[in-house]
């Protein structure tokens, strides 16, 4: 059961309490991420996501590190699109040492000027890292072409051009204009006590701040990108615009998604690997946004088999079109995305990051049973319908790295009857 809090300040405090375990999870999500930046601080929330590590007023990094060894906790965080966390799991008898830690970090990081000229350069390598990755740069090169033009576009990362300009005063300034109380979710799950969460209410009470960060709207727009690379393999990836994070119908995309591509049953990996041996790795994935989102199909192999897959992608593609889903296939995908939701919850972390984010994002957090019954209630003629308005090959995109061929060849593929 969840019990939902909202102090004087705006912040949303929203708890689960598991009595059989030993261990509580707790995160601050912060309502801002990539797509609320200024283009000329593109990158400023992941780096504060650094250096909020980095020492507070009374704490060195040092200092915070070792303390939270000394709990035997875990601590870290992430920067999305949409959100930042910043998130511990401890013993439910150390959870109010952990989250004092987590609060002082959280709101009383010093920015010093010598550890962000240390830490710029980490994130750098971290830059180089996932340049290293042609699956990570086929994916993310698409979808910053077919968000062009928007804040959504954006690389999360930032650039070493933007990360350049930020100093301990721009570090600041954002987070006083941008990390609002209102715009705030503190999520536990676990075990803990009501002094527990009157202690993390007292602590967050202190937030200052008012008003509601606004995105601006992202339109898609179909694109081929062709990047070349010195690799082995070409790393193709294929999408068409999906539906939003607050769509009734993700549900049934998630279930499309999974029909086609979510494991070793699903229609592109029997195809295109198990029936054609053309491939070691391919899967489908959804990228759900406050208003956009993307299904997307990716896949790795030689550059002389990349036409063949493709091929029978589309012609996979087409065929739902026509004929939707078996029964057997809706059945069976149903209760796969059902297990993989139950067994989440076995984890206070995973519990902790699907009421804190939900929360955050959908200004809710639905019962799980109102979940699996959402699923349940998912048809065959749900799917085709969907299905028919995804897959408009007129608003396809596609991406790839490696050693691609002319951008003619690809347009001729997605444009075949």
């Amino acid at each position: 059961m969840y019990v939902k809090r909202v102090l004087p300040n705006g912040v949303r405090l929203i708890s689960e309490k598991i009595d059989t375990v030993r261990t509580a999870s707790v995160g601050i999500w912060i309502g801002n991420g990539s797509r609320y930046e200024p283009a000329s601080l593109g990158g400023i929330s992941h780096f504060i996501e650094h250096m909020i590590f980095k020492g507070t007023e009374k704490r060195s990094a040092r200092h915070i590190a070792i303390a939270i060894d000394a709990l035997g906790g875990q601590a870290n965080a992430f920067t999305d699109k949409e959100c930042t966390c910043y998130y511990m799991k401890v013993l439910d008898s150390r959870l109010q040492n952990g989250v004092s830690i987590l609060a002082d970090m959280f709101m009383h990081s010093r920015f010093a000027q010598e550890d962000i000229e240390l830490e710029r350069g980490v994130v750098l390598e971290e830059i180089d890292m996932y340049e290293d990755s042609p699956e990570d740069v086929a994916v993310d090169k698409l979808f910053e072409a077919c968000f062009d033009g928007s804040s959504l576009g954006r690389p999360i990362l930032g650039t070493a051009e933007t990360l350049e300009t930020m100093d301990s005063a721009a570090l600041h300034d954002y987070m006083r204009r941008y990390y609002r109380p209102a715009d705030t979710v503190v999520a536990v799950s676990g075990h803990f006590y009501d002094e527990d969460l009157d202690y993390i209410a007292g602590l967050f009470s202190q937030m200052q701040g008012e008003g509601r960060n606004q995105i601006t709207p992202a339109f898609y727009q179909p694109r081929i990108v062709l990047r070349e690379k010195e690799i082995e393999q070409n790393h193709l990836c294929l999408a068409f615009p999906g539906v939003s994070l607050l769509s009734e119908e993700r549900y049934a995309m998630n279930l499309l998604s999974s029909i086609l591509g979510g494991g070793m049953s699903s229609r592109l990996f029997q195809t295109v690997r198990e029936q054609n041996g053309l491939c070691y790795s391919i899967y489908t994935f959804t990228t759900p946004h406050l208003d956009a989102g993307l299904l997307s199909i990716y896949v790795g192999l030689g550059a002389d088999t990349e036409q063949k897959a493709l091929e029978l992608i589309i012609r996979e593609l087409r065929q739902f079109c026509e004929t939707g889903p078996e029964p057997d296939e809706l059945s069976r995908c149903r209760e796969q995305v059902k297990t993989t939701l139950l067994m989440g919850l076995e984890n206070t972390g995973s519990r902790m990051m699907t009421i804190g984010r939900s929360e955050l994002l959908r200004g809710e957090v639905l019962p799980i049973e109102q979940v699996l019954a959402a699923y349940d209630a998912v048809t065959q003629a749900d799917l085709l319908r969907l299905a028919r308005r995804v897959f408009d090959f007129s608003q396809a995109s596609l991406s790839v790295v490696g050693q691609p061929e002319d951008e003619s060849v690809y347009r001729a593929l997605l444009c075949q009857e």
